[in-house]
């Protein structure tokens, strides 16, 4: 008899990006799959698969509490009518509105899984720390219970919940991300030059924007030819969102290129030379996963999540977050050494390949729904 697996997430698209591949390997393992989230495009390439889609439009914001509180009262309804065996969370929030749903809908087992401590955790503004002294007793509360499981992609971030008693140890587990399908982001050869600098991902201030439009403006310079781009769209509901007139006056100024939001990002990847994500924090950057796979050096930050990726001198470097030195001279050493850039490329998809692919991962996850539903010995 097959079980009834939930995936809730908070967009459509971040389920296709992050969640598609384990989904089909689910239902390939004889799971009924149901998603949970915000329809905008994708909910026919869902249903097509097998996968019963029922349309919630989440609030990723936590400055809208009405609207929280709607999505609360249908979440317990869904899971209501649904009884799954598993409801697998993604993010912060959702996990901890999913938790709650389950105290009125009782599934039987609940997966929250961190993608990221974002901004709640990571900023020390006035509102993170305000919603952050709320939310520590409720998730303290929620993850106790004996149905729930945690899991990270990084040490740190689980450390940070165990630090803070948010936590039962026995009842977590560290999974790398989402994985990366080797097959989608095939090796493939660095194009002709001029060389491209990318960076791809949300337009976020803590993703370290500011840090790459530095250096390619300080680059420019000794490199004019060199071309720095950035890839990815502006995000209104976050607080540490970049301004379109800010990015547009970078354009104007001749400092970066901005492609905007792009799909097919294993071609898009592809076009690059080198590829950089200067973050103050992150999970496991999907972003990272991919450009290693195709073989691409890259530039980040040696702060969680980002060095999970990267091997410092192997398949890249590691340099200190929010300021811009490090990443201007590793960034300029790449620039003038086509061979070491090679050999970089090589080492990221080996890593990949033996660590970090989707059928790695996929597994993983796999093992851990058994785990969780598995009668407890008495």
């Amino acid at each position: 008899m097959s079980k009834r697996l939930v995936y809730v997430v908070s967009e459509d698209w971040a389920f296709i990006t992050h969640r598609l591949s384990l989904a089909k390997h689910a239902i390939e393992k004889r799971y009924e799959v149901i998603a949970v989230t915000n329809i905008n495009d994708h909910g026919k390439n869902l249903s097509d698969i097998g996968i019963d889609v029922i349309n919630i439009n989440f609030s990723r914001s936590f400055k809208k509490p009405f609207l929280d509180l709607v999505s609360l009262y249908k979440l317990i309804r869904v899971l209501q009518r649904y009884k799954p065996d598993i409801v697998h969370n993604v993010g912060v929030k959702i996990s901890l509105l999913s938790s709650l749903a389950g105290l009125f809908s009782k599934p039987k087992v609940i997966i929250n899984a961190y993608t990221g401590l974002g901004y709640v955790f990571s900023s020390n503004s006035k509102l993170a720390k305000i919603i952050r002294f709320l939310l520590i007793p409720i998730l303290r509360f929620l993850n106790s219970r004996t149905n729930t499981w945690t899991v990270f992609q990084n040490e740190n971030d689980k450390l940070l919940f165990i630090k803070n008693k948010l936590i039962e140890t026995s009842r977590t587990k560290i999974i790398k991300g989402s994985g990366v399908n080797t097959n989608e982001f095939p090796y493939m050869k660095e194009p002709e030059e001029p060389i491209i600098v990318m960076l791809a991902s949300r337009l976020l201030w803590d993703k370290g924007i500011g840090e790459f439009v530095e250096t390619a403006s300080e680059l420019k310079s000794k490199h004019p030819e060199v071309k720095f781009v950035l890839v990815g769209d502006i995000d209104q509901q976050n607080p540490m969102s970049l301004e379109t007139d800010t990015l547009n006056d970078w354009v104007k100024e001749g400092v970066i290129e901005w492609w905007g939001h792009k799909q097919n990002m294993s071609k898009i990847l592809g076009l690059s030379h080198i590829i950089t994500l200067p973050s103050y924090r992150e999970g496991l950057p999907k972003v990272l996963l991919e450009a290693a796979s195709i073989g691409r050096p890259i530039v980040t930050t040696n702060v969680p999540g980002c060095r999970d990726i990267v091997r410092d001198n192997v398949n890249g470097f590691l340099v200190d977050a929010k300021e811009s030195s490090g990443l201007i001279e590793a960034i300029d050493k790449l620039i003038l050494n086509k061979e070491l850039r090679l050999r970089m490329g090589l080492a990221g998809r080996e890593i990949i390949l033996n660590e970090l692919s989707s059928k790695k991962i996929n597994e993983q996850f796999i093992k851990l729904y058994r785990k969780s539903t598995r009668p407890l010995k008495l």
